[in-house]
């Protein structure tokens, strides 16, 4: 029952970013303006909860040593991400939108996006490496305790945070990345819950267990 629950609490955000994706127009223009912006304004308080994958198998108190380091350091990296993710959102999701909405019917819309979409991209950059980050830093954090059963999960979510420099949640890539999200985080579940043997344990020989 924890297992599912963690899973639950994993994959819940990064689902609901791809079912998001299939619906996110593909283009800013007069006539995609409106479903732009109230798209964003849903998805705000979505995009950071992204990190309970990570934050679920860290939920403790750090140790001492360099997994209680690595964790700290994973807590801020998810800090990091959902900070400058949701500036992504707020610029270049309902700002652009509301401008373009509401630009003049004979003024170009370039000159009034571009600006926006620049300075969005440039935060979502720095959200999507801090992310990247404090899932190398999770890997870090927990491997002592649970060995090589975090790995196929870290190695799935370095994949798609890679993919989510630039695919933000838009199909198909963007709504595949969003699942690879979820799998990986599935995954970093099932093996910080499941029990099996652990990188750290070595069976005694013989002769120490004499």
């Amino acid at each position: 029952m924890l297992t599912i629950r963690n899973i639950a609490l994993a994959t819940t955000a990064p689902l609901i970013l791809a079912v998001a994706g299939l619906a996110h127009p593909h283009g800013l223009s007069r006539s995609t303006a409106a479903d732009w912006t109230h798209l964003h304004i849903a998805l705000l308080p979505v995009f950071p909860l992204l990190t309970l994958g990570l934050l679920v198998p860290l939920w403790h108190r750090p140790r001492p040593g360099l997994a209680g380091v690595a964790t700290v350091v994973a807590w801020a990296g998810a800090f990091g991400y959902a900070a400058f993710y949701t500036g992504l959102d707020a610029v270049a999701g309902i700002a652009a939108g509301t401008a373009v909405e509401h630009v003049g019917a004979t003024a170009g819309l370039g000159p009034v996006k571009h600006p926006l979409y620049d300075t969005g991209e440039a935060l979502g950059h720095v959200g999507v490496y801090a992310l990247i980050g404090a899932i190398a830093a999770t890997a870090v954090a927990l491997f002592p305790k649970h060995g090589v059963r975090i790995l196929p999960g870290t190695l799935v979510l370095l994949g798609a945070g890679w993919s989510f420099v630039d695919s933000h949640i838009f199909w198909p890539r963007g709504v595949w990345t969003m699942l690879g999200f979820a799998a990986g985080f599935a995954l970093l579940a099932w093996g910080t819950t499941s029990s099996g043997p652990k990188a750290t344990d070595v069976k005694p020989s013989r002769r120490q267990r004499r």
